[in-house]
């Protein structure tokens, strides 16, 4: 797009990482004219937070991007810290109208500028027809609640004893061993496949041999692999935590369970099996959904902003 980007830290340990943030901005401060902060909750949040106070001590704009959906409880908690951070800056950035909403209600300035993809590097396979193969794809750890994945899978057992569910991603906290603990004990290890961590192109692959996707997060903002599994077609049954009633319009480009209710995902599911209608439409819709998060469209929200 025309413009030159420094990047800043690949070091591991937290106090390296962010002095080598800081030293970043004061190194560069004469050549760059904005600095983009990735930010989160949590530990992380420090990061964006000391970046900035350096970036106000030099007199250069800075940007924080809000990533995370645990972003609106943690301003609250943090009401102090936050206003530091985000009253001073040019302007917040939120991925989703969902950390949008509540960042304008605490009054820091925030725009609208959507995760992307390249929908050009996204297969599309139309389902018109589904069947009991379930597809998830999200790290092992307990914020996105994997074990509701396995509970899911026993409770379409009974009625579709060919159900598959394939789990791909990290192992962050060690929840890989207790679903896989979990499955032995619910007797469904057999129907269970585990793949660890893929590329983008692996598993994008691997969902072509599947038929709907599962999301099982308890908190979360606008999941690019939601964005990603709508884009290849496939029909999205996702729990309603944070940012995802804002990407899924339920029962049009996906369905939106309860969080923690496994037993709604499994009707959802079958209401899916159950009725071509319903599978064929919302595959059509997620694609044209996803569409709109094309990178062709999403680029000019940027320039926008950093011409601006």
């Amino acid at each position: 797009m025309g413009y030159k980007l420094t990047y800043s830290s690949d070091k591991k340990q937290m106090h390296w990482r962010l002095l080598s943030m800081m030293w970043a901005v004061v190194r560069n401060r004469k050549q760059v004219s904005k600095v983009l902060i990735d930010t989160y909750s949590n530990n992380a949040f420090w990061y964006a937070y000391f970046v900035a106070l350096v970036c106000r001590s030099v007199k250069l704009s800075y940007m924080p991007i809000l990533h995370g959906g645990r972003l609106p409880i943690w301003i609250k908690e943090h009401l102090w810290a936050s206003k530091q951070l985000f009253a001073n800056s040019f302007i917040n950035i939120s991925p989703s109208h969902y950390n949008m909403q509540a960042f304008e209600a605490e009054g820091f300035k925030t725009c609208f500028i959507p995760n992307n993809i390249c929908i050009a590097d996204y297969p599309f396979t139309e389902r018109k027809t589904c069947v009991p193969k379930l597809l998830y794809v999200r790290s092992f750890d307990q914020i996105y609640n994997p074990i509701m994945a396995i509970k899911v899978l026993a409770g379409l057992l009974d009625k579709y004893p060919e159900v598959q569910l394939c789990m791909v991603g990290p192992d962050k906290d060690g929840s890989q061993k207790t679903c896989e603990e979990l499955a032995k004990k619910l007797n469904v290890h057999n129907a269970l496949k585990i793949t660890g961590r893929l590329s983008k192109q692996e598993w994008h692959s691997l969902s072509q041999e599947y038929s709907i996707f599962i999301n099982t997060t308890n908190i979360d903002n606008l999941p690019v692999s939601v964005i990603e599994a709508m884009a290849l077609g496939l029909p999205v049954v996702s729990t309603n935590a944070g940012g995802l009633p804002f990407l899924i319009a339920d029962k049009s480009d996906g369905i939106l369970v309860e969080k923690n209710q496994p037993q709604q995902m499994v009707d959802a599911i079958i209401d899916i099996i159950e009725s071509d209608t319903l599978a064929h439409s919302m595959s059509l819709n997620a694609r044209r959904k996803a569409e709109s998060f094309d990178w062709e469209e999403v680029k000019v929200q940027w320039m926008n902003i950093l011409d601006s």
